[in-house]
């Protein structure tokens, strides 16, 4: 059959072939570019680290529950600190330099190195106190700027902390604090939180400091002369790192001590409340993932951790001669011994 021209335009036969030509064209394409996605080299992540951090492995963890094989579908930089938080600046300048595809900040002080250094790069933070409070987002639903990501609360639970240390020592009225001003900015947001409740409920602090895990020994040792009716233990990668240290010389001491991480309880300390600050790290390897997919960080907004977690030691209470009261059992996520 012939093919029929009518006003310029070709019949069925000739719509066929150039159907067939731009099918074979594209197919064509297609094959060339998936030729070339080995080729591709993979993102990369910059990851900015005061020093070790808990929260490193569980954001590990769910960039691989994505599906991401790390040296295959992404690479990893770690950069840390290694305990000398007056070396972020330069470190943060370091990675925006390399050009990474998102830059991933792990605490509030990281996060601020990170901001302070680019507008540009995508920012995705980990666990973050009070985002808001340190300037590093305008909203949490709207972050508005370059950085996104999860933040903890972590400062907004010091209360709930004191309130148990109340509970499980009622007469309790001198409380020794254990912090690491070196972490400024995170640590002086837990450090407003603490002398205010403190004044609500009648109680006394005192603060110690520890900037280094060479320096726990003394600090300690400086807690233990005090004879505090109970010890708070801020939230703090330092003090999660050296948790069992810590709890040992203080339930030696035959000290109360609560503080404001999972470890702490696990480890021995009398008990523990905190956010699932794990969830926070594996929520923050999900924003990763949209923005390497092409999302952009202003309109991901900064998803908190909302759920808290009590943890209370019935060894170290029976070590103590404490007795945990039935409600603050009942309420108890895990007790353990």
């Amino acid at each position: 059959m012939r093919d029929v021209y009518t006003n310029g335009r070709s019949g069925p036969t000739m719509q066929r072939r150039a159907f067939l030509r731009r099918t074979t064209t594209g197919l064509l394409a297609v094959a060339c570019v998936a030729g070339a996605q080995p080729g591709r080299s993979a993102p990369r992540v910059a990851l900015l680290l005061p020093a070790e951090h808990p929260l490193e492995e569980p954001f590990r963890d769910g960039l691989r529950a994505l599906g991401y094989a790390e040296g295959r579908d992404v690479v990893l930089e770690r950069h840390s600190a290694d305990g000398d938080f007056a070396r972020l600046p330069a470190l943060a300048a370091a990675i925006v330099r390399s050009g990474p595809d998102v830059i991933v900040p792990f605490l509030t002080q990281a996060a601020v190195a990170a901001r302070a250094a680019t507008a540009a790069i995508p920012i995705v933070m980990v666990a973050v106190s009070d985002p808001v409070g340190a300037a590093l987002v305008a909203d949490l639903a709207r972050p508005g700027g370059n950085v996104t990501g999860t933040a903890g609360l972590v400062a907004a639970v010091i209360g709930k902390q004191l309130e148990m240390v109340r509970e499980l020592v009622p007469a309790a009225t001198r409380i020794a604090t254990l912090w690491n001003p070196s972490n400024a900015v995170f640590q002086a947001q837990m450090a407003d939180e603490a002398r205010a409740a403190a004044v609500r409920l009648g109680l006394r602090l005192t603060f110690v400091e520890a900037r280094r895990a060479d320096a726990l020994d003394r600090a300690l040792g400086a807690i233990a002369a005090q004879r505090p009716d109970a010890v708070l233990v801020f939230g703090e990668p330092l003090f999660v790192a050296n948790a069992q240290r810590i709890a040992d010389t203080l339930s030696g001491h035959r000290l109360v001590a609560v503080g404001g991480a999972r470890a702490y309880a696990e480890q021995g300390m009398l008990a523990s409340y905190a956010p699932d600050l794990a969830w926070a790290a594996r929520r923050a390897a999900a924003h990763v993932d949209r923005i390497l997919r092409g999302a952009r960080p202003q309109d991901l907004p900064v998803e908190l951790a909302t759920r808290f977690e009590l943890v209370l030691n019935a060894g170290t209470a029976r070590r103590l001669g404490v007795s945990l009261p039935p409600a603050l059992v009942a309420r108890a996520d895990a007790v353990v011994e």
